[in-house]
């Protein structure tokens, strides 16, 4: 197999990535359902038209690349949840909220990177979760902890049809967040039966053993469906003494935190006679998490909650000459209660923190869609709507009953879209088999800043059956999350060695400030993408597709100093230093803090004060992000079976610029940032009801820009085997056996040397993993 691995990979460079494949052509339906979807006897009334993520026009064009990972990819390739899906992917960074990430920030990694809900956001090119639009059936679902992050992971991987992915800028067409792209979860509209089963795994290192049991059951009958799974799932955590290069961390010490998820998921639709169609999508989703960390002469215990709910219904009416209207809305909640117990080992003496992140959506909008005028190409098409929507945060003190942050926005919005299809197929136009053109535009007014006008033209070009170059260009923004606006403003009196100070006097201490902006604008970038996709009609099977994409990032809402142990020793931070501070300019910035602590239990002294470090948000980054994509896909028949190549490499370039006066800075390819090189390849081979695949993953080698030393690159191997009996007249019939094998070679993550107190692992937790060889055994049976 690693021959004919190796042949293909040869003849058709790196190739589509393995949790990702070329999504079906726009309109189409894919080539085959998955093994899992039944039909009832009485077919069902099928009204919806297959929409693509990335329009909302059915059967659209989308001039940008479409990755889908469908139930048949998750399943081959053994993927447990949503999140180990999205990290699999080369163009998706596993920084910001992810729960290998180390918690608290303690690594100095910024705000972003750090587990706090114990979710899995999606975060393209490494611009942030934040900055990557989540939805779920094409609806927004409700923000998690104060990132703005949301956590994909939430929905149950059972009820899932696909995931679409679109790796570019589309808030002409969703609005804010979708700066880096959009991915949409698409839920399994036909299921008959009922489906059990239970998943047992663990770290040959140790730590982390696990326990799944899921429960899907579902019906069709003539004018609708529905499907509904129940999973629970408890995770233990692992400890720093669980690994050798962790060892110096002071016990007990989590690496990766322990958990108790419990989800569930309903999804039905009902027909109403031939032209009007009722959806209605929820879930709720329960996580419980436990972390330990000594800090300070500190050991916490934190365990936190969180608790998230999504309700989305729609009612859909096709009018005559093909139009259609459709109404929907969600409402989102994600509610993170924050327990922390801190326990100061020289005195026993213990500190109870109890907040909650509380999250609140709400939004609705009214569409249309239809055809304008009829081409020789085929129809032109609308789509227009208007909507509004509505976040609310709360940062709430359990302990003192007292809202710490309430921060409110809502937005009105309305968008258009059109689709005209200039050539095509049959017209006999030479060099010319497909010619389309798109634009969308959409205005948002906020009840903050004022409004946001972001347009997006697209072109669609196909010489020939064989290629299709597509082209893309548009604007977007990302609204300030409520947190960055609304966090109020505080004083910390710390020594400098905490913010990698070196030779200040023994008694020296230096001013914090830390808080939020209220006149915080939106972060602005423009997009450009062009992608050239061969699909050749003479080997069938095979697809491959070459992206170029460039995005400039303006205007960023930053927290300066994005890693406060190196504030007085990284000379990138220098600006937001002031190493002269008076004591008048010390007494207004303690005056304008809502709270002045000395952490360090040294009285304040104004002529001790080395230092005023600036940590508050402001608009002041410029971020340019460009990079090339390159995937590729391969089925062909064997003599014994069937097998299917697919692999994706992305390469990324990003520098950062601070403030107009300085020099710009690398991002990819540094420390907590994405390296500048991902790809994950392999293949999957079929025979009856057997099933073997192989993928290894590449991330390439990050940079410390404190000491310039760059760690080494890290590649692993997955595999999973899974057999499924088939229908049967025994026993035996609909079972299913899977045994996976991650990181097979037990490589642990590359180290850098660490310079802050021993509360740091030694290793970037936001690229690379402390779990190391990973078993897992599941077994599962369908009526």
């Amino acid at each position: 197999m690693r021959s004919v691995l190796a042949a293909a990979l040869a003849s058709l460079l790196p190739m589509h990535g393995a949790a990702a494949q070329t999504a079906p052509s726009e309109g189409e339906v894919p080539e085959s359902p998955p093994a899992d979807t039944a039909e009832s006897g009485a077919p069902a009334v099928e009204l919806e038209t297959i929409q693509v993520t990335g329009t909302r026009i059915r059967g659209g064009s989308v001039p940008s690349p479409v990755l889908a990972i469908d139930s048949e990819q998750i399943r081959e390739e053994d993927f447990s949840d949503l999140g180990d899906v999205i990290r699999s992917i080369p163009q998706n960074f596993s920084g910001g909220q992810n729960p290998g990430v180390i918690s608290g920030n303690l690594a100095g990694a910024g705000n972003a990177n750090q587990n706090i809900t114990g979710g899995s956001g999606l975060n393209l090119r490494g611009l942030g979760a934040d900055a990557t639009l989540t939805l779920l059936n094409g609806r927004r679902m409700a923000y998690g902890g104060f990132t703005q992050s949301v956590d994909i992971s939430a929905i149950p991987v059972e009820a899932v049809e696909r995931i679409e992915i679109v790796a570019d800028g589309a808030s002409a067409i969703y609005g804010s967040d979708a700066v880096g792209g959009v991915g949409n979860v698409v839920l399994k509209r036909e299921y008959q039966g009922v489906g059990a089963g239970a998943r047992f795994g663990k770290a040959t290192q140790g730590g982390l053993a696990s326990r799944e049991y899921h429960l899907t059951a579902g019906t069709t009958w003539s004018s609708g469906g529905l499907i509904a799974t129940f999973k629970d799932v408890s995770v233990d955590p692992i400890f720093s003494d669980q690994r050798s290069y962790t060892e110096q961390l002071v016990d007990p010490s989590t690496l990766y935190p322990g958990s108790d998820v419990r989800s569930g998921l309903l999804s039905v639709h009902q027909a109403l006679g031939s032209a009007v169609e009722l959806r209605l999508d929820a879930f709720r989703t329960e996580r419980d998490q436990r972390h330990l960390y000594n800090w300070a002469g500190r050991n916490s215990l934190l365990t936190p909650d969180t608790t998230m709910t999504f309700v989305s219904p729609e009612v859909e009416v096709w009018l005559p000459n093909g139009w259609a209207l459709s109404l929907g809305g969600a409402i989102g909640r994600d509610r993170h209660n924050q327990y922390r117990l801190e326990t100061i080992t020289a005195t026993g003496m213990q500190i109870v923190s109890d907040v909650c992140y509380c999250n609140e959506s709400l939004t609705w909008e009214l569409g249309v869609e239809g055809p304008l005028f009829a081409l020789p190409a085929g129809d032109a098409r609308l789509a227009a709507g208007i909507g509004y929507r509505r976040n609310e945060f709360i940062n709430t003190n359990h302990a003192t009953g007292v809202d710490t942050i309430d921060g409110r926005e809502s937005a009105r919005f309305g968008y258009a879209e059109v689709d005209v299809p200039l050539v095509g197929a049959g017209q006999g136009i030479r060099g010319v088999e497909r010619l389309s053109f798109t634009a969308a535009l959409r205005r948002e007014d906020y009840s903050s800043f004022g409004g946001v006008n972001t347009p997006k033209l697209g072109l669609i070009y196909g010489p020939n059956a064989d290629f299709t170059l597509k082209g893309s260009w548009g604007r977007s923004f990302k609204a300030p999350t409520l947190f960055e606006r609304h966090y109020s403003t505080d004083a910390w009196l710390y020594f400098p060695s905490s913010f990698g100070g070196a030779g200040y006097p023994a008694d020296a201490t230096v001013l914090a400030l830390a808080g939020g902006n209220q006149d915080l604008e939106p972060e602005r970038a423009n997009t450009r993408s062009v992608s050239l996709a061969w699909h050749p009609e003479s080997l069938e099977g095979l697809e491959a597709e070459l992206t170029w994409f460039s995005v400039d990032y303006r205007n960023r809402v930053i927290q300066p100093v994005a890693n406060p142990t190196q504030a007085l020793s990284n000379p990138i931070y220098a600006p937001f230093i002031d190493l002269t501070p008076t004591a008048e300019e010390l007494a207004a910035a303690i005056a304008r803090a809502r709270n002045f602590q000395s952490v360090i239990g040294v009285p304040y002294a104004p002529d001790k004060v080395a230092a005023i470090i600036y940590l508050q948000y402001v608009n002041v980054a410029r971020q340019e992000i460009r990079g090339v994509d390159l995937s590729g896909s391969y089925r062909a028949g064997l003599a014994e079976g069937t097998l299917t190549l697919r692999g994706s490499v992305s390469w990324l370039e990003s520098t950062q610029q601070t403030l107009p006066a300085l020099e710009p800075f690398d991002l990819a390819g540094t420390l907590f940032n994405p390296p500048k090189v991902r790809a994950r390849l392999g293949g999957v081979w079929k025979r009856g009801g057997l099933t073997a695949s192989a993928f290894g993953n590449h991330h390439g080698a990050v940079t410390n820009r404190l000491d310039g030393v760059e760690s080494t690159s890290f590649t692993s191997l997955d595999l999973a085997l899974r057999y499924a009996t088939g229908p049967r007249g025994n026993a035996w019939s609909g079972m299913e056996f899977a045994l996976s094998v991650d990181n097979a070679f037990d490589r642990d993550p590359p180290f850098y040397t660490v310079s802050a107190p021993l509360y740091v692992a030694p290793y970037d937790s936001t690229n690379y993993s402390p779990i190391g060889r990973f078993l897992s055994l599941s077994v599962s049976k369908r009526w």
